[in-house]
């Protein structure tokens, strides 16, 4: 059994999204809207549906064919932006089997050059009203090993709890052994921290363990506490707190992991 809470909401659960939510592509404003919808099409976070009218005129391109979805049969469309073109990047519903979402649209996160709430930066998918995350000063010893290696050892950690993940223990820099840590160019984000500033890998004697480690120098405003700590992935290493040896996490849900 988990010991973490897990995400709540259904499949097709539906909520106004009480922000103005603005999207960017080409140096263009497309999108610009107070009325979109949340729609969770999976339990773990919501999509951005938002009404055809907010959308740049003209920037939405039929393509040929339908989809038949969960909310009813979707139109296929491109976006053009100027020189810019994204293919299939609009999924429109003319009429839907859902309240409040006729006449909508809903864009791939990636077919825009960046997303805002209010005058906020959003990376990865909109952020979940039902998910919570919190950074905690501790006092509980911990320990960070791997292959019989002390990665880390701190006893001033910071803890992260974030709804539907396991707890991530962000460390000074000054507790981690970077004589195992092998810089590497991979950069992930978070709708909730951010984008990272650096990942390591882990060699430990001939093994290699790719991407075991990261950092966020410039976190969001919210997660101030763990700017430059070094966290590692709960799922690939053993740590032992208080004393006690935790059971490495299993987790199902790849989209943010760290």
């Amino acid at each position: 059994m988990q010991d973490y809470p897990s995400m709540i909401a259904a499949v097709n659960h539906v909520e106004p999204v009480p922000r103005r939510v603005r999207a960017w592509l080409a140096g263009e404003t497309v999108v610009d809207t107070t009325r979109a919808r949340y729609v969770w099409e999976r339990p773990n976070y919501p999509q951005y549906y938002i009404p055809v009218a907010d959308v740049r005129r003209g920037v939405l391109v039929p393509e040929d064919g339908h989809q038949p979805s969960a909310r009813g049969e979707v139109e296929i469309h491109g976006l053009r932006v100027g020189d810019a073109y994204r293919a299939r990047a609009a999924k429109v519903l003319p009429a839907s089997s859902v309240e409040g979402l006729s006449g909508t649209v809903r864009f791939d996160w990636d077919a825009m050059d960046a997303w805002f709430e209010e005058e906020e930066q959003v990376f990865v998918h909109p952020r979940s009203p039902y998910v919570r995350v919190d950074a905690l000063r501790s006092a509980r010893q911990i320990r960070i090993e791997l292959d019989g290696a002390v990665l880390a050892a701190s006893s001033s950690p910071i803890m992260v709890f974030e709804t539907g993940l396991p707890t991530r223990y962000y460390l000074d820099r000054c507790a981690v052994d970077f004589s195992y840590l092998v810089p590497t160019d991979t950069v992930t984000a978070c709708p909730y921290k951010g984008t990272t500033s650096s990942y390591w890998s882990a060699q430990v004697g001939e093994a290699v363990h790719r991407d075991l480690a990261w950092t966020y120098d410039f976190p969001t405003r919210q997660l101030l506490p763990i700017a430059g700590l070094v966290a590692f992935y709960d799922e690939r290493v053993d740590i032992t707190l208080d004393g006690r040896a935790l059971e490495r996490p299993t987790t199902h849900f790849s989209a943010r992991h760290c």
